[in-house]
Order: C-alpha cells, then sequence, then structure tokens
C-alpha cells in the first residue's frame, strides 16, 4: 500500500511538472483540442511584415483572434464544410498563391537591386529627361479668326491672363489666366511645342497655331534647365521599379523553358 501511495504521488508530481510546458506549448484548449502558440507566432509575423508593430495590447488581440478563429474552424468542419467541392477549389487557389508568393519573394531575396544598378538606372533616366522646362501660358479658340482677332487685341494691350479667363477653351488653364505651368517640350502636341520652342522669354506666336484642339495663342513666360530629382529622392521607386523588371524578365524565363503543350 506504501508503494502505491508513492506511485500515485510520483505520477501527480510528473503531471504538475507538465502542465506548465504544456500550456507554454499552447495559447488555449477549445473543445478539448489545443490550439499551439505557433498560430499566435505566425499570425504576428504576418502582421509585424506588413509594418505594422505588435504592441501588447495587439498581442492580446491576437491571442483572442486565434481562439475566435479555432471556434469558428471546428464549427465549419462540424458541418462538413471542409468536404465541399467549392472549399476544395478554393483551398487549391490558396495554395497556388502562397506557392506562386514564396516563389518569386525568395527569388528577390537572392536576387538584390544593387547600389550601382541604381545609379546606372538613375543616370539613364536623368540623361533621356534632361534639357529645358518651358512656362508658357496659351489661349485656346476653336476658330482661326477668333485667334487672329485676339492676338490683334494683345498687341494693342490687353492683358493675356484676362482674355484666357474669358475666351479660352481650355478650362483647366483658361481658369488660371492661361497658365500651363512648367513643363517640358515633350508634354505638348508636335505643333505647340515646335512653335513655344521657337519663342524667346516674354514673347508670343504672332500667328495662331493650329493643333487637333483647335487654335491657339502661346506666350513664352520663361525657361529653365529642367529639375530632375536627387538619386536619393527617388532610389526606392527606381528600385521597385527594377526589382519588378527583374521579376518580368524571370517569369518570361520560366515560361520560356516550360514545355507547354
Amino acid at each position: 500500500m506504501k508503494m502505491k501511495f508513492l506511485s500515485v504521488m510520483a505520477t501527480g508530481a510528473l503531471v504538475c511538472t507538465l502542465a506548465p510546458a504544456a500550456l507554454a506549448q499552447n495559447v488555449a484548449i477549445v473543445n478539448g483540442k489545443p490550439v499551439p502558440t505557433s498560430r499566435v507566432d505566425a499570425l504576428s509575423q504576418q502582421i509585424a511584415r506588413s509594418g505594422r508593430p505588435v504592441t501588447p495590447e495587439m498581442q492580446a488581440q491576437i491571442k483572442e483572434e486565434v481562439i475566435a478563429r479555432e471556434v469558428f474552424i471546428q464549427e465549419a468542419q462540424k458541418l462538413g464544410y471542409e468536404n465541399t467541392d467549392d472549399f476544395k477549389t478554393q483551398l487549391e487557389l490558396a495554395r497556388q498563391t502562397l506557392l506562386i508568393r514564396e516563389l518569386f519573394g525568395n527569388f528577390q531575396k537572392s536576387n538584390v537591386i544593387s547600389d550601382a544598378e541604381i545609379k546606372a538606372e538613375y543616370d539613364r533616366l536623368t540623361a533621356s529627361n534632361g534639357g529645358k522646362e518651358y512656362r508658357a501660358r496659351h489661349i485656346l479658340v476653336e476658330k482661326e479668326d477668333e485667334a487672329k482677332a485676339i492676338i490683334a487685341q494683345l498687341n494693342k494691350g490687353a492683358k493675356f491672363d484676362v482674355i484666357a479667363k474669358k475666351s479660352s477653351k481650355d478650362p483647366g488653364s483658361g481658369a488660371r489666366g492661361g497658365d500651363l505651368d512648367w513643363a517640358s517640350a515633350g508634354n505638348y502636341v508636335a505643333e505647340f511645342a515646335q512653335a513655344l520652342t521657337k519663342l524667346s522669354k516674354g514673347k508670343m506666336t504672332t500667328t495662331p497655331v493650329k493643333t487637333q484642339f483647335g487654335y491657339h495663342i502661346i506666350r513664352l513666360d520663361d525657361v529653365r534647365e529642367t529639375q530632375l530629382p536627387t538619386l536619393e529622392e527617388v532610389k526606392p521607386q527606381i528600385m521597385q521599379q527594377l526589382q519588378q523588371q527583374k521579376i518580368a524578365k524571370y517569369q518570361q524565363e520560366l515560361r520560356a523553358k516550360a514545355k507547354i503543350e
């Protein structure tokens, strides 16, 4: 009897020893089923990857979310939703999405964009976008005779911005007295750009300029060298662009070598 009593005591002690360890492994036990702490860790990591800080308050919310999910999962399983064709289809689509995400995520990790690549792309962009910018105004009308009459008024001292507000068919610039703000010549249609770049600062076109939009009277207010952002200002955008280009090339390579019948 004494030995049996000792055996029972030892078993009780073993249970007491194991209980804290079991609790550490599980965040809760729902309807007799353990919910592992690893689910809390996984959800916390997912939130952290999205850029949101996991505070102690949020940690408590995550724990409750994990427990609630287990309650809902058990109910869905009890009702047999896990065995429906629609569920199996959605599960397969989710599996495919996760696998593809892993593929390109790991490709991106092993193909890091270097500072040299970013600098080379920045130099290419600045070279192709350099040049001059023009601060211009214009008045847009439908008929050539109307444009000629406005030019005559301006030559007699009429205010360009006043006529633009009153007569221009371009609602955007018209409300601003014809002001088109700073832009490169390439932003405009060919006929407009050609007339603009021939003007001297402070001068306007002496004859109407015809484009697909109508007839323009153009005045050049100022010229400057193109104001380009610094490398540091656009580095994140360039990096993202280069990453997308590398992934697109990788996708094309995979498609090209795949045997598709």
